[in-house]
């Protein structure tokens, strides 16, 4: 475990064995950014209009987010905990496609 995340409790998370078991990635990008590149099999709900679409997440799958760098996925984690969801912040979609 190195050095940070023993200070800041952080935790590893293996994105590619989430998927592995059914999770979903939600892209909070808008959706011209999303129609520019995107992981395939990843649903673009954009931020804004994430607490409008909470009933098309379902609540039985872990949710994994993403969007350009990591700032916008990590509110819409904050988003999703608040409203029950199990879910990660996978930080910038480019990133998170080669974990999976």
């Amino acid at each position: 475990m190195s050095l940070l995340k023993k200070l800041f409790g952080g935790t590893s998370v293996n994105f590619a064995e989430l998927v592995k078991q059914g999770a979903m990635i939600i892209d909070v990008r808008s959706p011209a950014e999303y129609k520019g590149g995107h992981i395939k099999g990843s649903v673009n709900i954009p931020l804004q209009s994430l607490q409008a679409s909470l009933s098309k997440v379902p609540k039985n799958k872990a949710i994994i987010t993403c969007c350009a760098s990591g700032m916008r996925s990590g509110s819409a984690k904050s988003i999703l905990k608040a409203a029950g969801y199990n879910v990660h912040n996978g930080g910038g979609w480019m990133s998170l496609k080669s974990k999976i």
